[in-house]
């Protein structure tokens, strides 16, 4: 039997990091659109929401955004169908809308939340398709810890999708206690989190953010 070295088992990439650094400049020097996406679009990806409101809870991301697109709401992946079960990946040619599909239905989620305007967000995405595709989940992760993002970090929920039926037993997400509009998040039936307790959140890491970028 061998001696066990636990540094024998740990694997360190000297182009890791030049690699996860040069998605993210792609990613940063990508266009932004508007939710939806004017134009249906094929692939899979990584995706960065913005938010540039002007009132309410949010509007110090106007301060930090209004000349450029800097700090992301939220940031997310959009991967092939059978990526978890790592089935045969899609060829480049193949037409799979995942990561359009799944920006516009985050743009449901915020047209029919309480407080939020739709023409406030925007959106940029890079897409990852064939063997590049086994990327997604790094590059979301790197993103994530870059900035932060307050709908990623605090306000946990806004990816969430209808638990379907006899699910309902869980508590409603802090997204959704603080942007209520979603049918399916109002049949959850447990104990959600109190409200004024997640606004003082979210106004403290705003504040903290605009000390950041000041």
């Amino acid at each position: 039997m061998n001696v066990f070295h636990r540094s024998d088992h740990v694997y360190v990439s000297p182009d890791l990091d030049e690699v996860i650094k040069d998605t993210i400049r792609f990613f940063n020097g990508t266009p932004v659109h508007s939710i939806p996406t004017p134009e249906r679009f094929h692939g899979t990806g990584v995706y960065a929401l913005y938010c540039i409101a002007k009132s309410g809870i949010y509007s110090k991301f106007h301060l930090v955004n209004r000349t450029e697109f800097r700090m992301p709401i939220y940031v997310g992946k959009a991967v092939p169908k059978g990526w978890r079960q790592s089935r045969l990946l899609p060829s480049v040619d193949a037409k799979v809308y995942e990561l359009y599909n799944r920006i516009k239905e985050h743009s449901r989620s915020i047209d029919i939340g309480d407080g939020l305007n739709i023409s406030d967000f925007f959106c940029r995405f890079m897409i990852l398709e064939g063997k590049e595709s086994d990327l997604i989940g790094t590059v979301e992760a790197a993103l994530i810890r870059k900035y932060k993002p307050i709908w990623n970090t605090l306000i946990d929920g806004f990816g969430n999708h209808d638990p379907g039926k006899g699910r309902y037993e869980q508590a409603k997400s802090d997204w959704d206690v603080c942007h209520p509009g979603r049918a399916w998040a109002e049949k959850c039936q447990g104990v959600p989190a109190n409200k004024e307790i997640l606004v003082q959140s979210i106004e403290e890491f705003l504040r903290n953010l605009n000390e950041e970028n000041s």
